[in-house]
């Protein structure tokens, strides 16, 4: 889609320095006589969380909460789910409005995770039981496993193994994502000893195999790959291979409403599963999917008034949102004006210019500065005017690393 829209802007257009270019709804700066150029919008590849777990505990249900209007299907029978279904979420953020107030806008964006319903896994995956190898395939394809446990009793609801016991849960699933991750493992290993190679290839081969070692390791001990310890380079090598158990993880305890207040501290299913994402440094979410649910069919006001009277503040779909968010290694930015207020999504570490490729690649390339205020400085001083008066605008370069909450506006060549 192109786009070729320009307007003066304000005091930088009485200096004749820069005229205002409006691209894929973001708002930046170009240099006069640049507006007859032909601006196509980029496409940022979207984050995926695969939410996963055995028959019948409350996968789908979940993902319809969490997606407005869901469309998954949530029945009481293994493989309900056989094609993924994906749906793109909103990380609700606060500080939208606040800044969307500041500067007058008519339109607030919030930034998005994209989750992806997977059908059931079943022992035995691995080797292609239940549906097996497609169901792994479409786990090997997201950034990050969202693994909903089953912590509540329920006789009219089947569990696939007979009982209820999140720590067997986790068990098969972790061990059928380890048993298909050294399948892989193994197979890279002997492709990459076979053949004639230069000097530099076989350099490169190396580093891979020695942290494919590592990961066969700690694989075959029943442990995942992101248990391994890898230097930069070994673990760039591996990162094509799509290993499900070096993908981040998230515990999804799944409880009744009865839980919801104190989290599940009196739940022996929720403390048991805690303590055991507690040994793998893993983070445990207490959610219930059926209320959830039934609070997704209700007015937001009557929602809030439900949550309240369960004795719950937040409902667990956003600590979910925020946790998958936080757990792929992701941040927010903010640019906003009278058009609209957005938070963009960047990994960490990201630099200025990489941050403004997210908007566009062409800010990346010939990106100049970014005129930068921390957000508690733009509220304090209630934009970015009062910022620049009180000192603390200011103008990053190329090196600069983006920080949580900065609200930018980039100054870029074309």
């Amino acid at each position: 889609m192109a786009v070729r829209m320009c307007r003066a802007v304000g005091s930088a257009a009485g200096r004749g320095l820069f005229q205002r270019v409006a691209i894929s709804r973001a708002t930046v700066f170009a240099r006069p006589g640049q507006c007859s150029r032909t601006f196509r919008t980029t496409t940022v590849a979207a984050l995926q969380a695969g939410i996963v777990g055995l028959p019948n505990v409350g996968k789908s249900t979940l993902f319809n909460a969490l997606v407005e209007n869901g469309k998954a299907q949530a029945a009481n029978f293994p493989f309900c789910t056989i094609e993924p279904n994906v749906g793109i979420v909103q990380v609700e953020d606060p500080r939208l409005q606040t800044l969307s107030s500041i500067s007058g806008s008519k339109e607030i964006i919030p930034a998005t995770v994209e989750f992806v319903d997977i059908a059931g896994l079943v022992k035995g995956a691995s080797k292609g039981e239940g549906m097996g190898n497609q169901f792994l395939s479409n786990i090997r394809n997201t950034d990050a496993i969202c693994q909903v446990v089953r912590c509540f009793e329920d006789d009219d609801v089947i569990h696939v193994a007979g009982k209820v016991d999140p720590l067997d849960d986790i068990d098969v699933i972790n061990l059928e994502l380890a048993l298909a991750d050294l399948d892989v493992v193994s197979k890279r290993q002997d492709r990459l000893k076979k053949g004639k190679k230069t000097s530099e290839q076989a350099e490169k081969d190396e580093v891979e195999l020695a942290a494919l070692d590592k990961i066969q390791v700690a694989l075959e001990a029943g442990k995942g790959a992101r248990s391994a310890v890898l230097t930069k380079d070994e673990a760039l090598s591996v990162k094509s291979l799509g290993l499900m158990t070096l993908k981040p993880i998230i515990y999804a305890a799944n409880v009744m409403e009865d839980d919801l207040a104190n989290q599940g501290a009196e739940n022996k299913h929720v403390q048991a599963l805690r303590k055991r994402a507690a040994e793998e440094g893993v983070q445990v979410v207490v959610v219930s999917a059926k209320v959830e649910a039934e609070l997704n069919e209700l007015p937001k006001e009557e929602a809030r008034e439900w949550l309240e009277s369960l004795g719950v503040k937040d409902g667990g779909l956003s600590s979910l949102v925020r946790a998958t968010y936080s757990t792929l290694g992701l941040q927010t930015y903010f640019t906003t004006g009278e058009k609209e207020t957005r938070a963009w999504t960047i990994r960490k570490g990201f630099t200025a210019p990489q941050a403004a490729g997210v908007i566009h690649t062409d800010f990346e390339k010939g990106f100049i500065r970014a005129e930068t205020v921390a957000f508690d400085d733009y509220v304090k001083y209630k934009g970015t005017g009062g910022a620049k008066e009180a000192g603390v605008l200011r103008l990053e370069g190329k090196e600069y690393i983006v920080q949580e909450g900065d609200v930018l506006l980039f100054r870029f060549n074309v």
